[in-house]
């Protein structure tokens, strides 16, 4: 099969810790797939269109916002969304993943994040009301979810660098919806989305790429490069 071409949606900034594990964390997946994978740094500004991503198998919104573009950052998770290319969304990703959600299927256009626009009407990316940065924290996994059968575990622990998460208007707004809840901390706050009817539309708050700086394959990760390779797969095949 040829190699699958895999989108890193963001601003790279070797500075930031998740930017140096992300190639990592995706080699190491490769491997255990034993895919070939071509990785592509697509910066936020250069996305004016859709057609700028035709070519990726799969994309990853990845940490470290605000973006130089915001609105390149949501063309490209509406790409993934609609197009049906699995998409994996990490930190700033989740954000995101929830800002194009809420204006595009509910319809809340004036949706928004709280650290690029405070004054927001309709934040639904809020502060936390405890920061994480650098902790690491449990995390529950929804028995069910694809991150669960990822794990095969119901509890973890992994790490964070964020300051902002899901806001509750928009967390009562999905339920019911294909948008589901796939994983919480202790205080019940969420941590995960995944997007049903989807072929892999995962975002977590939590940066589990970061296992790859000590050699370990994350494995959502994992998930991520076997669900491409299946799209691919189906893909070719039509």
């Amino acid at each position: 099969m040829r190699p699958l071409r895999i989108g890193l949606i963001g601003d790279r900034d070797d500075a930031v810790v998740a930017h140096r594990a992300i190639p990592r964390a995706l080699a190491l997946a490769g491997e255990a797939a034993a895919q070939a994978l071509e990785v592509e740094w697509v910066g936020t500004e250069t996305i004016d269109a859709a057609a700028r991503l035709a070519a990726f198998d799969a994309l990853w919104c990845v940490p470290a916002s605000p973006y130089r573009d915001m609105d390149g950052a949501l063309r490209a998770i509406r790409h993934a969304r609609e197009a049906q290319r699995p998409f994996l969304g990490t930190c700033g990703g989740f954000q995101h993943a929830v800002v194009e959600y809420a204006r595009n299927v509910l319809g809340w256009a004036d949706a928004d994040h709280a650290e690029t626009a405070p004054d927001a009407a309709r934040a639904v990316v809020v502060p936390l009301s405890c920061a994480l940065v650098e902790v690491r924290d449990t995390v529950h996994l929804v028995a069910g979810s694809r991150s669960a059968r990822a794990y095969g575990v119901a509890r973890i622990e992994e790490g964070y660098h964020c300051r902002y998460g899901l806001g509750a208007a928009f967390r009562a707004a999905i339920g019911g919806s294909p948008l589901r809840i796939a994983a919480v901390d202790d205080a019940g706050d969420v941590r995960a989305l995944e997007l049903d009817g989807h072929p892999f539309f995962v975002a977590t708050l939590f940066q589990h790429e970061r296992a790859a700086l000590d050699g370990r394959c994350p494995p959502l990760v994992r998930a991520f490069v076997d669900a491409a390779v299946e799209h691919a797969r189906i893909d070719r095949a039509a």
